[in-house]
């Protein structure tokens, strides 16, 4: 099939350049899509109105933007999380939306159980003692840690991510919780990986440490607010590699100086944009803790992570652009009428 006429924007062309696998793939197929960093509304208007396709990482594409798309098949998520894109919109004008949900589950789960070792052995406060000389201090901070093997992780969300968390806390000893939305549905890798379902609010009071593993939405948006991590059990961590939306900083910051809460582990922030053109030092005084670990969100990447998202977004577009659905799996609006049948 012919693509070169189709018009392909490519979003985040200058904070997430293409990648020489998502541009291999391109080139297979003889498309040269638009690169385009647009950072005000009314001039991404005008790169996408006529689009045939849109490629997306970062850029938030709400519904006033969409509404603008006369042409638009597909919008193409490079990576998981659509919280950035009104999919009801798109879904209200037979825009298929698709993303890649497993490209980095491996990754995440490494990040997230690397957090959680940070915090547990408190490596950021061992850093600062040695880079001020306080040798003593440190070991004396070290005393009254406690090994791994017979505490408690708890995961909040049984996707693929929890799961690949799960394998790596079986290999330290851990005992592992887990929760979901559909408590009823049938899993065998709940048996095979030795997890016990449970309430969140039972397994907060049991965990020593919690894992977050969701999406975005309205309904988890502030989920871990004050009364969520003041259930904790006391003395407990908490590790976000999931959204920062997901968790109140300021609840987390006050239940972290009340000693409420032992440390956390943060990749994903709420109260600062990672994203932003010209970012400034944080502030927020989360960022002032010895015994919070963050990193600028970044559990997702390695190179294996980035082939896997881009031959799997440029898989999604060749689908729609050819009149054929992606794979199911890759669907985050299953129910949208396409525009064009798919097959």
């Amino acid at each position: 099939m012919e693509f070169s006429s189709f018009k392909i924007v490519r979003l985040n062309a200058e904070l997430f350049p293409i990648t020489s696998f998502e541009q291999a793939k391109y080139d297979e197929h003889g498309m040269t899509p638009m690169a385009v960093e647009a950072a005000a509304r009314d001039e991404l208007v005008e790169h996408v109105r006529d689009a045939d396709a849109v490629m997306v990482v970062s850029q938030s594409l709400p519904a006033d933007v969409i509404n603008a798309m006369r042409r638009c098949r597909v919008i193409c998520r490079l990576g998981a999380g659509t919280d950035k894109i009104d999919v009801a919109a798109a879904t209200e004008l037979g825009i298929v939306v698709a993303n890649v949900p497993d490209f980095c589950v491996e990754e995440q789960a490494d990040h997230a159980f690397a957090l959680l070792l940070s915090v547990a052995r408190r490596l950021n406060e061992m850093r600062n003692c040695m880079l001020d000389a306080r040798y003593h201090d440190g070991r004396e901070q070290s005393r009254p840690l406690r090994r791994l093997p017979g505490r408690t992780l708890g995961l909040v969300g049984f996707g693929l991510s929890a799961r690949a968390m799960a394998r790596r806390a079986a290999g330290f000893g851990l005992r592992v919780l887990a929760t979901r939305r559909n408590m009823s549905a049938v899993d065998p890798d709940v048996q095979s990986l030795h997890v016990q379902m449970m309430s969140l609010e039972q397994l907060l009071a049991e965990s020593d440490f919690v894992s977050l593993h969701l999406p975005l939405n309205d309904a988890t948006r502030h989920l871990f607010d004050k009364e969520t991590l003041s259930k904790m059990k006391p003395g407990s961590s908490l590790i976000n590699t999931a959204r920062g939306a997901i968790v109140d900083e300021d609840a987390l910051a006050e239940m972290l100086e009340a000693g409420h809460l032992t440390g956390a582990g943060l990749d994903t922030f709420e109260v600062i944009d990672v994203h932003q053109p010209h970012p400034t030092r944080p502030t927020h005084r989360l960022f002032q803790m010895d015994n919070v670990v963050f990193t600028p969100h970044v559990a997702a990447f390695s190179v294996d992570s980035s082939r896997e998202v881009g031959y799997g977004s440029v898989a999604n577009l060749i689908a729609v652009l050819s009149d054929r659905w992606p794979i199911a799996d890759r669907i985050v609006n299953p129910q949208v009428e396409p525009r064009h049948a798919l097959s």
